[in-house]
């Protein structure tokens, strides 16, 4: 037995190991960067996370405006690490690992308050902090959601089991409280309330379903004995409130899929298939916890399951719940363990199905392990009954498979570096795996591989015929390589498939403006629009095409529109920009100018564009030699001094700062280049300018650019 100080001192021991561990397996995570899984979603292309904590961004948090997912403490989450740490990835994985830390020791606290035994509660949250299935959910940025709320629901462990020591409204306020938060983080939570009632079961015993017979643990008073209620049904009726916070919580997650028309219909993926691969997810997700390895980011799902898994999955989950309750009595924590992690997983195990939903995810056993590991902390020790070398045994076990599992987390952890070491390493381990290449070609077409890019989009496209999102890049793809007539057949293809599909709209809007068809990129635009009101982007562009039209009242109201919604949109900045200058209004031209460069200062077009009307507009009010030099500078060294126009606008803005020697020299670059780059036209236009520099005068022109962004 521990006394008061030795317990202190063990605990805080244990404490710093688990710390230890985790740094050991998760060293490496905060130089990992973003993902194209999610990640643009949720941080680095949302506007609203981007702008940090404000008013209106609250209220969007808690809104189900532009994302499907109602998790408002999430985004607030998210907004903050923004603020503080700008477009930082590290940084944004190390709040994911401090909340994965935090989860593993108060999960220790938790079970070492409730059972009073240490070591065993020292396994179980060792064994949660380095299981190489939580990976996912440390170092997947997204996967804030899932960390920030388990913290809650540790926490509001926690509180529960203060106020079953000793229960009193405030207790219960606080424990609901922090409840509340974690709901608000993701919905996941909603399982909580029923873990509770296994909880008082065991190891708080504030109930029984025997009489007892002195041998058992201590039962806990908290219930009046005197209670005309039994005291089964007067727990239950503590945690109604709970249970009435959980049926808000679902009601308020299903209007916001719902509402963004991501749920999949049982006409996509029957509820047949659906039942039996949750047979196969309980049991498979059994062998990874023992095995954990060959995993990956995504699991395809199954286009059918054999009769015989289905029937020996249902035969193994059948025989474990019988022997549950066969031993209900004498081994509890068996009872409460499997109850734990049948239940906690049913609301991910895909029955209800939404978005992008695999077959299995590790990022979905996060919480419902710990019902497993109870049964291995507890179960192991019981099995070897009074062998006279239990203790060393069991001691050796459970530092052989720390270290086992702290070494294969290591492992796990360097495949999320990045998309393409992530969706290579999905492609090793699974077969058939379109969301794999789909992805992988996303990020290599990023990187401007586009003929690696393409073989992944079209291997995704055999695996799967339908997969929308491969059928839009592959016409992305087609498009830049000016198969414009193609491209426009795997768009209409995503119509066929889903003639809702904004995405869909947009891009074959695109494809036709290029083929300039601006009628019916108008069209499709607008039908876009309807889809998805709220896209900053698709008004721009339909913006673009109502300007090339000469509808300029609509266009500028479709330019205002955008920035409506993304005030920090560059692009709709500078369309602006060549609006007001056209209509010879300089200073508002000036004004979007600076404002694009602002939010993009290597945007090449604005940097032109400033630079050209600061070095030659007529009236001299405008004119900024030397900031027109600045700017043109900064515009030749992303050309690498190659591009004429570039050159051009420089050797403008040297001649109006009087420095007409430098002025001739860059001219005749710029002529040289465009001699050799065409058009003749321009090659004409520069030579005529390089004659007024070597007779030193500047260039004068009224800005009129067409130049569109």
């Amino acid at each position: 037995m521990f006394n008061a100080k030795d317990k202190t001192r063990s605990e805080f021991i244990i404490c710093l190991l688990l710390v230890v561990i985790i740094l050991a397996a998760y060293w490496q995570l905060p130089t990992h960067d973003f993902l194209n899984l999610d990640d643009s979603g949720y941080i680095t292309q949302n506007t609203h996370v981007k702008e940090g904590i404000t008013r209106e961004n609250i209220i969007w948090a808690f809104s189900f405006i532009n994302f499907a997912y109602w998790h408002p403490l999430t985004w607030l989450s998210h907004m903050v690490d923004f603020q503080l740490f700008g477009m930082n990835p590290s940084m944004h994985h190390l709040m994911n690992l401090l909340l994965h830390i935090a989860n593993s020791l108060l999960l220790f606290f938790v079970l070492t308050r409730m059972t009073g035994s240490l070591w065993k509660s020292a396994f179980i949250a060792a064994v949660f902090a380095i299981h190489p299935l939580n990976v996912e959910s440390v170092a997947w940025a997204s996967e804030r959601k899932n960390v920030l709320s388990t913290f809650f629901w540790m926490l509001t462990m926690l509180f529960y089991v203060r106020y079953t020591e000793r229960t009193g409204f405030y207790r219960y306020l606080v424990t609901i409280s922090v409840f509340t938060l974690g709901l608000l983080a993701k919905p996941m939570l909603v399982t909580l309330p029923f873990v509770f009632l296994l909880l008082d079961y065991w190891p708080l015993n504030r109930f029984t379903l025997f009489q007892p017979n002195g041998k058992g643990h201590e039962f806990r008073q908290s219930i009046d004995s005197g209670s005309r209620w039994s005291p089964v049904l007067s727990l239950f009726l503590e945690k109604v409130p709970f249970l009435c916070l959980s049926a808000v919580c679902i009601y308020l997650s299903s209007l916001s899929v719902q509402r963004f028309g991501v749920v999949i219909s049982t006409a996509t993926v029957p509820m047949k298939l659906r039942i039996a691969n949750a047979f196969i997810s309980y049991v498979g997700y059994i062998k990874k916890m023992v095995w954990p390895y060959n995993l990956a980011v995504y699991y395809p799902y199954p286009k059918a399951v054999p009769m015989w898994a289905i029937l020996g999955a249902g035969l193994l989950l059948i025989c474990v719940t019988f022997l549950t309750l066969r031993w209900i009595k004498a081994k509890p924590y068996f009872a409460v363990g499997w109850l734990w992690y049948i239940g906690t997983l049913i609301p991910a195990i895909g029955l209800v199905q939404v978005g992008l939903w695999p077959s299995t995810a590790d990022r979905f056993a996060y919480v419902p392990f710990i019902g497993l590991f109870i049964i291995i902390a507890w179960g192991v020790p019981d099995f070897m009954g009074r062998w006279r070398y239990k203790k060393m045994a069991i001691a050796s076990i459970a530092i052989a498979l720390i270290l086992n599992f702290t070494a294969a987390t290591h492992l796990q952890n360097k495949y999320w570096a990045n998309t393409i070491t992530l969706f290579k390493h999905a492609l090793d381990v699974t077969k058939d795996n379109d969301v794999a290449h789909q992805k992988l070609g996303e990020a290599l077409a990023s990187q401007g591989k586009t003929v690696e890019a393409v073989r992944h989009y079209s291997e995704a496209l055999i695996i799967n015929p339908n997969l929308a999102a491969a059928h839009i890049n592959l016409g992305v793809a087609l498009r830049a390589e000016g198969k414009l007539d193609k491209a426009i057949e795997h768009f209409s293809k995503v119509l066929h498939l889903n003639p809702d599909s904004a995405e869909a709209h947009y891009e074959i809007g695109l494809t036709l403006e290029k083929q300039d068809s601006f009628d019916l990129a108008v069209r499709h635009y607008s039908e876009a629009l309807r889809k998805k009101p709220n896209s900053a982007k698709i008004h721009n562009n339909l913006g673009i095409v109502l300007a090339r039209q000469k509808k300029i009242k609509e266009a500028i109201v479709h330019f205002y529109e955008a920035l409506r919604i993304d005030p920090n949109y560059a692009g709709a900045n500078f369309n602006l920009g060549i609006i007001f200058a056209g209509q010879k209004n300089i200073k508002q031209a000036i004004h979007c100018y600076k404002r694009a460069l602002h939010l993009d200062p290597n945007m090449t077009q604005a940097l032109y564009n400033l630079s050209w009307i600061l070095a030659t507009c007529e009236d001299e009010r405008y004119r900024n030699g030397e900031e027109a030099v600045k700017l043109a500078t900064q515009l030749c060294k992303i050309n690498k001094f190659r591009q004429p126009l570039p050159l051009d606008a420089l050797a403008a803005a040297y001649a109006e700062t009087k420095q007409f020697d430098a002025a001739a020299l860059i001219a005749q670059k710029g002529l040289e280049r465009a001699e050799q780059q065409g058009p003749k036209e321009l090659a004409l236009v520069l030579k005529k300018r390089l004659e007024l520099y070597k007779k030193g005068q500047p260039y004068r022109q009224n800005l009129n650019n067409k130049n569109e962004s």
